[in-house]
């Protein structure tokens, strides 16, 4: 008989205690409650503010917060605008959770932010009423026709959200503990001030040249600097955060694809779109499409 290796589970979720997408009104506030259960909040859409006994939080779109358990937390809405958060709660004890203790709250990346878009998806499917309904209160029911494997796939797509963040916490917990030298940093403080520059600079059209002539430096300082914080050149950085502000841009429906491209400095419609479907595995089009389906199907 051959011999079997047992996998290693190091995170296990259970039991859901709820799963709600909201759209809440521009009066929405709670005065704050604390359980013993793991929570976070999201938000999909508009500006909030949660307050623990942590501290006070003004959370945006894209925006994730994390309540361990038995943390005192509410939140209310911003300059009396609307919102749409994902709350989810649940039994976790494993150990690896700890790292969510305390002031914990990220930008999602876009992977994770496609992970938790399966998650809502799948909550939809599995659920009566749906995630998105407004009655929904308390802890989910099963939906009498719900699709084979939802609810697994539920377990699954969340165990992978928590530990691609627990992973991405550990490294920057490494990194905060890591004391730097004087030339580390002069050098982040370099690099702040370059991606600075960069994002509010996201229109323009540089040259690797330009870059060095602005940032005073050499072509191969530059290619050191941005390879040694991001893993990649300079150049492509740039060009990975126009495509991530063309996303942006078309989740929110703010212009046409061809209006997008001229506002992100592309010289050509195809240009743009040879660059997005590089970065992408999509074209504009097409991603233009998935968000539009998913967010109709989310409410958001």
């Amino acid at each position: 008989m051959r011999p079997r290796y047992v996998l290693k589970e190091e995170l296990s979720i259970r039991k859901l205690v709820t799963f709600y997408y909201r759209e809440m009104s521009k009066h929405f506030y709670t005065r704050g409650e604390k359980h013993d259960f793991w929570e976070f909040i999201y938000i999909d859409k508009g500006e909030v503010e949660f307050f623990t006994d942590l501290g006070t939080y003004h959370l945006r779109q894209g925006d994730i917060l994390f309540f361990m358990p038995n943390l005192f937390h509410g939140g209310r809405a911003l300059n009396k605008t609307t919102s749409n958060i994902i709350i989810l709660s649940f039994e976790c004890d494993s150990a690896c959770m700890s790292v969510f203790e305390g002031e914990c709250h990220f930008r999602l990346q876009e992977d994770e932010y496609r992970i938790l878009s399966f998650i809502v998806q799948e909550g939809l499917l599995a659920f009566d009423p749906p995630v998105d309904s407004p009655n929904i209160s308390g802890c989910p029911h099963e939906r009498e026709d719900a699709v084979f494997g939802g609810e697994q796939l539920i377990r699954n797509y969340l165990e992978i959200f928590l530990i691609r963040l627990i992973r991405r916490r550990r490294a920057e917990q490494r990194a905060s503990r890591k004391a730097p030298l004087i030339g580390e940093k002069q050098s982040d403080e370099s690099f702040s001030n370059m991606i600075h520059f960069l994002r509010s600079h996201i229109a323009h059209n540089y040259t690797l040249d330009q870059l060095c002539d602005i940032f005073a430096i050499s072509r191969t300082g530059l290619k050191m600097l941005f390879k040694e914080h991001t893993g990649i050149g300079a150049m492509e950085y740039f060009n990975r955060q126009k495509i991530d502000r063309a996303k942006q841009l078309i989740r929110e429906e703010n212009g046409n694809i061809s209006s997008i491209a001229e506002s992100l400095g592309y010289s050509s419609v195809h240009h743009f779109s040879r660059q997005f479907k590089r970065l992408s595995d999509m074209t504009p089009s097409e991603y233009a499409r998935s968000i539009l389906a998913r967010t109709k199907r989310i409410g958001g």
